[in-house]
Formats: C-alpha cells, sequence, structure tokens
C-alpha cells in the first residue's frame, strides 16, 4: 500500500516537493482493534507546524519513513473488536498519510453515515467541528443575542463556529476574512450577517460601522494583530476564545498583546486546546449532525483524489490559498 512521507527534515513551510509516496507492507488487525481502509484524510493547519516539530512538543516526522499525521475517515474491513464490524464507518484522529490503519479501541469512533454525510467527519463533525462547537458552547458559552465575532471566517472552524452560534442564539455573526471571495462565501454559504476582508483598504473603518453596539463574543483564529484590532471593540465582560494563531506558525514574532485593554474591558479570556474536548466527541456530535443532515450548518471542501495530492493541497493550505477544508479522498 502507499503511504506519504516527507522527503527531509523541514525548516520552513511544506510545498508540494517536500513529500513522496512510498510502499509499505499493509498492517495486520490488532488483537482487540481494527483494521481499516482510508477513506477521507483530513488537513489541518497544525500539521504544517508538527512537520517541523513545533507542536505542542511533538516530534516531527521521520523523513524517508514517518507517518505524517491527519484525522481518517475509513472503513473497517476486519475487526477483533466489539466496537465495530466490517462495513462500518470510523473516525480517527491517530490516522495519517496513508491508505489503511491498524487502531484499537481507544483510537476511534464508529460513525453514522446516516446521520450526515460520511465526508463530514472530517471537517463540520471531526476535529475542526469540535474545536468550533468547544469554544463557542463550552468556552465563550454563546448567549441568545449575543453579537458573535471570528477571523479566518470561511475556514472550517471559523465558519463553523459561527454557524453553531447561531443556532445556539446569537443575534448578529460577523467574520473577517481574505478576499472577496472567502467574504462572499461566509456570507452566502455560511449565513454571516457581515464579512470584512482584511486585505481591502479602509476594512477596520468598515468593522467599527458593522458593530454599532459593540462585540460580545471575539473567536480568534489568527493572531495579535487582530485580536487587538477585535478587543477595541469587545464591550464590557465580553468572552474572547483564543483558538489559533495562524499568523505565527511559520516564523516571525511570537504573538503579543495587551493585558491592558483586557483588564478595562473586564474580559474573560479562554485559550483553546481541542484535546481537552476529545472526550466529548459524542455529546457535539448529538447536536451537530442533525443540523448538519437539515443544512442548517454549511460547509465546503477543497478537496484533492489521492495521496499524490496531499502536498499540494497541504501547501495552499499554510499559505491560506485554499477555499473550504482541506481533505484528500482516497
Amino acid at each position: 500500500m502507499k503511504q506519504a512521507v516527507l522527503r527531509y527534515a523541514l525548516t520552513d513551510k511544506p510545498t508540494a516537493a517536500d513529500f513522496a509516496l512510498i510502499d509499505v507492507a499493509a498492517p495486520e488487525c490488532p488483537d482487540g482493534g481494527i483494521l481499516a481502509q482510508v477513506r477521507y484524510i483530513s488537513l489541518d493547519p497544525y500539521v504544517g507546524t508538527r512537520l517541523r516539530g513545533q507542536h505542542m512538543g511533538e516530534a516531527a516526522p521521520e523523513p524517508g519513513a514517518g507517518l505524517i499525521p491527519g484525522a481518517v475517515v475509513a472503513e473497517v474491513i476486519e475487526s477483533r473488536s466489539d466496537k465495530a464490524k466490517p462495513g462500518q464507518f470510523i473516525h480517527a484522529m491517530d490516522g495519517g498519510w496513508v491508505e489503511a490503519v491498524a487502531l484499537s479501541n481507544a483510537q476511534f469512533q464508529v460513525v453514522d453515515p446516516d446521520a450526515a454525510p460520511l465526508e463530514s467527519y472530517v471537517g463540520v463533525l471531526g476535529m475542526p467541528g469540535l474545536t468550533a462547537w468547544a469554544g463557542v458552547t463550552q468556552l465563550a458559552r454563546i448567549k441568545s443575542g449575543d453579537t458573535f465575532m471570528v477571523d479566518a471566517a470561511s475556514g472550517p472552524v471559523g465558519a463553523t463556529a459561527a454557524q453553531i452560534a447561531r443556532t445556539r442564539g446569537a443575534g448578529r455573526t460577523i467574520g473577517i476574512a481574505g478576499g472577496p471571495e472567502k467574504c462572499s462565501l461566509a456570507v452566502t454559504r455560511f449565513g454571516f450577517d457581515r464579512c470584512l476582508d482584511y486585505k481591502s483598504d479602509g476594512w477596520t473603518d468598515q468593522l467599527a460601522d458593522a458593530l454599532p453596539d459593540g462585540l460580545d463574543v471575539h473567536f480568534e483564529n489568527v493572531g495579535d494583530q487582530m485580536l487587538g484590532i477585535a478587543m477595541q471593540h469587545l464591550n464590557l465582560y465580553g468572552r474572547v476564545v483564543l483558538c489559533g494563531l495562524a499568523a505565527h506558525y511559520h516564523g516571525g514574532p511570537a504573538a503579543m498583546t495587551s493585558v491592558g485593554i483586557i483588564i478595562g474591558k473586564r474580559a474573560q479570556v479562554s485559550g483553546l486546546v481541542v484535546y481537552d474536548f476529545y472526550n466529548r466527541w459524542d455529546e457535539f456530535r448529538a447536536e451537530v449532525a442533525p443540523h448538519v443532515k437539515s443544512g442548517a450548518i454549511a460547509y465546503i471542501h477543497d478537496q484533492v483524489d489521492g495521496l499524490a495530492g496531499a502536498g499540494g493541497l497541504m501547501e495552499r493550505l499554510v499559505r491560506g490559498q485554499n477555499v473550504g477544508k482541506a481533505v484528500v479522498k482516497l
């Protein structure tokens, strides 16, 4: 079977040329576990730093051999588990850029393709969706009538966060994204009331116009500059969720922010690490899957077919050139 690997150790953003495909022996079904054929692989921004060994102390994959990390949706083809049987589908965070995976019982959850489209379990019902749900419902604790804002608004976390906020009663959802195409998607596909293009002149003036009554919740995905702009509009006792620092993942100065404005705004600021919520998959999906199936929560995939296209898609992802959730279909 095929597996994608790094050609060499990375020191910068990954490019398509940094990856190669190798032939490896298919794994055996473990005792008490499953062997599954991978159908979808999730490509996520954190992988760009993980490939350089700069993500939460996790080592980079060994060039030429190491498995590149990635969540997967896969079909069970052999089982020695009482949790899943052949023909069922599973979601696993410990998957990778490979055609088949062997997993223990603790490493996967069975997913229901009748509850929502199978592909949605690597995006809106996968880790990006869980991240959005945890930030909105568990940390920000969105309330009816809140004005909610998120940057990277057309991305899988930002778009899902705003839609979950709306299902929880948010009064208005405001997005920030880069370029007219992404802003148009945020409004027409994901239902934002407004989306501001941070690449356009005068966008901060437009933001002030979009927030006449201030901001109750801000969900930060980008970095300190965007956070500083959002904080200026935060209402007293507003809530801020610090989810991602995409602008700082690939070099440049560390993220910094002024604590004075946090005090002045009496703000509640919460850091979000999705690993803390891995015991909440069932609760999250029980709430969100019906909205996905009905179309109340929408998603878009930027998809390539086959492992050979994964490196090119990863290059686009870390450069912000993808439109929608980055997914490899096998």
